[in-house]
């Protein structure tokens, strides 16, 4: 009678073992062991593209094993994602069993120093928690960005663009670069329209031309940053924008037309977030005068026939001593008694290979072969045409200004939480 009652307890665990795997692989009345078997709709047809088996699963991480006669079965994360929930039979010594051996033995129970049952995290109780052999699925966070003044990302973030023909940057290649932008109510819609370049130094402060924002109030102005291609939005990584809460103009600014001391300061409504496509220029370091670009997306040329340019571009500019671009410039328009005032430096000279109408303001970077860093030197401010060969173009000299940005910044971050004087202290 007893070795009766076993039998049948036996046969009991067997059938129940049997039917819950069963029951778990079988998809619509197609069991799992039918070799040539292929799941059916509701409406006892073949499932089309597009159904069930496309939607995607919003669960925990899972790791797909592949089983003979079926397709992929996907299985739960256990033990912090280092382990799936497999039948007990695919799990030996922790590990999966990943060629075949002893899987025609099917050992119900026992063995229990091979197999770690594991009710808590597995939802069958046949299954267990075993090692993966596949590397995790999860991803550990990245890791905090460190910002870096005049640090540019040559081969751009995230994704690097191939075929480039016209020097366009790579995306966030020059993380310092900020449009300026002027809002207008059109029909009752707020618009935003470019009015020139501009650089970011201090995360609440950006650096650009005088002669681009003196006639506009802060309130009529916000300052975009980590932008790249201005009509489409696709990049790997946010622009950001910020209103403008406060103008300051350099104050020996000419207005007349000459544009001596050609520098203004815009102080945002609230920091930037600093990352990838975000960061700052150096300034008052030194610099080689012939490893030097300048970025904007100013016209192609000059005049009517000269388009504003979609994606950043960069010209690759030496710089010029000061008498020498003073002399160029007296072979021009501006005739042989013209002075170039100390504000002022120069670039370029290259027939083709200049900054135009619309780059206004936008940043003049020289390296520090030191360090790497790029450091400021200059904002686009005017010219004798575009690209004219041996007419250089004319910059706001930034060095000659550095004392008084330093200290104009200095007063509007003075109430700034944690803000020193030492920012401006860069490695040399």
């Amino acid at each position: 009678m007893k070795s009766t009652l076993v039998v049948i307890v036996v046969a009991a665990l067997v059938a129940v073992g049997d039917a819950a795997t069963r029951n778990r692989r079988q998809a619509s009345g197609c069991f799992w062991w039918a070799g040539e078997c292929k799941e059916e709709n509701k409406d006892g047809q073949e499932p089309q593209a597009g159904g069930n088996a496309d939607k995607k699963i919003e669960e925990e991480p899972t790791v797909r094993q592949h089983h003979q006669h079926q397709e992929y079965q996907e299985y739960a994360s256990c033990d912090k994602y280092r382990g799936v929930c497999v039948p007990y039979y695919l799990c030996r010594d922790n590990n999966i069993v990943t060629d075949g051996a002893g899987i025609i033995d099917i050992r119900i129970g026992g063995q229990k120093d091979n197999v770690t049952r594991s009710t808590s995290e597995c939802p069958s109780f046949l299954d267990v928690c075993c090692t993966s052999p596949l590397p995790s699925t999860t991803t550990p966070p990245p890791a905090p960005y460190r910002s870096d003044c005049g640090k540019r990302n040559y081969q751009g973030i995230d994704v690097r663009i191939q075929g480039f023909q016209d020097n366009q940057a790579q995306f966030a290649e020059f993380p310092w670069m900020t449009a300026i932008l002027r809002k207008e109510l059109v029909d009752g819609t707020q618009k935003n329209f470019y009015v020139c370049g501009g650089s970011l130094i201090h995360p609440s402060i950006i650096l650009t031309v005088a002669h681009c924002v003196a006639k506009l109030e802060a309130g009529q102005l916000t300052v975009r940053l980590g932008e790249w291609d201005t009509q489409r939005q696709y990049e790997p990584h946010p622009y950001q924008d910020r209103d403008v809460n406060a103008i300051v103009i350099h104050p020996q600014y000419n207005r007349g037309g000459a544009l001596y001391n050609d520098f203004a300061l815009l102080y945002l409504n609230s920091p930037a977030e600093l990352s990838y496509n975000v960061d700052t220029v150096c300034l008052g370091i030194p610099f080689d005068y012939n490893q030097c670009l300048v970025t904007g997306w100013g016209k192609d040329k000059f005049g009517r026939d000269g388009v504003y340019q979609n994606v950043l571009k960069k010209v690759d500019l030496p710089l010029w001593e000061h008498e020498r671009c003073q002399n160029a410039l007296r072979t021009t328009r501006l005739g042989q008694y013209f002075n170039l005032h100390q504000s002022f430096t120069c670039a370029g000279g290259e027939a083709g290979k200049d900054s135009c109408s619309g780059d206004g303001g936008s940043p003049l970077v020289c390296q520090n072969l030191k360090t790497g860093k790029y450091v400021q030197a200059g904002m686009v401010a005017w010219g004798i045409g575009c690209g004219t060969a041996g007419v250089p173009g004319v910059y706001a000299d930034v060095p000659y200004a550095n004392e008084w940005i330093v200290q104009e910044a200095d007063n509007l971050l003075r109430n700034t939480p944690g803000y020193t004087r030492s920012y401006w202290q860069v490695e040399q």
